[in-house]
């Protein structure tokens, strides 16, 4: 595929065209094409972040690493692949046990070049002057010949501070500079790019329940100009401690500035595309339930809908309107969804956005790593949800979609008990036509050892697997959990 091969980001188009001779359908907006910015070695394919946290490496347990697989006219997986570690030359850092570099990755075109840097948290990682799991995240440099140079972009202030349990990144203040997010212990920071200058202002400082915020960007107030969704939650005091907020750059004050929000909510994903293709980014929340014993706001939808985990949605308004005064809720007893919701599915627990048809709407895929095929428990699913005039559901509140695993036909392997297929999930990448693949992460495959699956262009017809075993990386007898997290487009 030529470098020509485009995949679909954030919509900030306003007006109906044809590109390619594909015409939108009535009411949709096409989305603006970018170039992959996942590509790490500037060969026009977009490549594959894995992040390894509990890899093995030089013999020290949970060191990390992160697996770059290549991208080709085939997809990922076909090409071979890099393992960057703290021992690869120019990285920072040594590989020491706990470290769990790889915890957090994403591959972003940070300098505009065409090529993409790779973001990795490291979260265990202890600092002298710190404590131990200050935690950090890493840059490295991509070009042609693998990975460049790395620096250290931010650690962590104190003992436990975990930074690099989450990391985005994305032009956030509209000066053409891609700032960098980072979560860690009970914080939310950013790392902003003013001309020469860099400043750290924190975003969100809460408690967050020991666990990791969920991050997201996407031009939710349509101002042209990417914001920043955050999710967490804290057991036991969910009302004031559990959130879905969103923020945007405020120029005058030089800090995030939250404007808006929906209380209450257990989350584990979020993603943001244009789902009815109005021009106007939306905001999927992924196993989302109510964790709150009295619920004013209804943050997921009706609560008879969140057994075994749904998908809530927030849709985008024009400037007149309000963001999220639309809102939809489904989940696999939803019509036209295959399956049937039971507790335990964690339905949405990973969410990713394409375009795979290719009609100005924006698609979801959607995991479920608690998925029972059959009476085989946890062997885990996934789901791609088309895009619509009214969103991921018609009128009628149905959806179209269609679901798979590993003994859907044409799809690779054998469902097995705790594969958690579904786990994770990624787009990006260009098959046939510019249409964008599908990876999906299945880390409890091979006793923990872990694989990825390719769809190309969404589909399971000639969909293909890798793992740490094809690919030619080291510590094959241990748990890897290979396939989580994900990170391309």
């Amino acid at each position: 595929m030529p470098r020509s091969c485009r995949i679909l980001t954030y919509a900030i188009a306003a007006t109906v065209v044809a590109t390619a001779g594909l015409v939108f359908p009535s009411g949709a907006t096409a989305a603006a094409p970018h170039t992959a910015t996942s590509d790490f070695n500037g060969d026009g394919y977009a490549d594959l972040a894995v992040g390894v946290p509990d890899g093995t490496v030089g013999g020290r347990v949970k060191a990390g690493y992160v697996n770059v697989v290549w991208g080709g006219p085939k997809g990922v997986g076909a090409y071979g692949s890099i393992r960057v570690t703290q021992a690869t030359s120019e990285v920072p850092g040594t590989p020491e046990a706990g470290d769990r570099f790889g915890a957090s990755v994403a591959l972003v075109d940070l300098g505009g070049d065409g090529i993409a840097e790779l973001l990795a948290g490291v979260p265990g990682e202890d600092l002298t002057d710190r404590g131990t799991d200050a935690g950090m995240v890493i840059a490295i440099g991509g070009s042609p010949g693998g990975p460049g140079s790395g620096s250290t972009v931010l650690t962590g202030p104190s003992p436990s501070a975990a930074y690099g349990t989450s990391v985005v990144a994305a032009e956030l203040t509209g000066d053409d500079n891609k700032e960098i997010v980072i979560g860690g212990t009970d914080k939310v920071v950013a790392r902003v790019i003013q001309g020469e200058d860099s400043m750290i202002t924190a975003v969100v400082a809460a408690p967050m329940g020991g666990r990791a915020p969920v991050l997201a960007t996407g031009d939710f107030d349509s101002d042209g100009t990417a914001d920043l969704a955050v999710a967490y939650w804290t057991a036991g005091n969910p009302t004031t401690q559990s959130h879905v907020r969103l923020w945007t750059w405020d120029a005058g004050r030089s800090e995030m500035a939250n404007f808006w929000n929906t209380d209450n909510a257990d989350v584990t994903a979020l993603a943001a595309g244009d789902f009815d293709g109005d021009g106007h980014d939306d905001l999927a929340l992924g196993e989302c339930r109510e964790i709150a014993d009295e619920n004013i706001d209804d943050p997921c939808g009706p609560e008879k809908l969140a057994k075994g985990g749904a998908v809530h949605l927030h849709y985008g308004s024009p400037a007149s309107g309000s963001f999220g005064s639309r809102a939809q809720t489904l989940h696999q007893d939803t019509a036209g969804v295959p399956g049937v919701a039971e507790d335990g599915d964690r339905f949405g627990a990973a969410l990713a956005v394409a375009d795979v048809n290719r009609d100005g709407r924006d698609d979801l895929i959607a995991g479920a790593p608690g998925e029972a095929i059959g009476s085989t428990a946890g062997a885990g699913a996934a789901w791609l949800l088309s895009g619509g005039a009214q969103g991921l559901l018609d009128a009628g509140g149905a959806a179209t979609s269609v679901s798979w695993n590993q003994d859907t036909p044409g799809v690779p392997g054998v469902a097995e008990a705790g594969d958690a297929f579904g786990a994770a999930v990624a787009s990006g990448g260009c098959s046939a036509g510019g249409v964008s693949d599908v990876t999906v992460g299945s880390p409890g495959e091979n006793d923990s050892l872990g694989a990825v699956w390719l769809f190309r262009s969404g589909s399971a017809s000639g969909s293909a697997a890798f793992s740490p075993r094809t690919l030619g990386l080291p510590y094959l007898s241990t748990a890897q959990k290979y396939g989580k997290p994900l990170s391309s487009r």
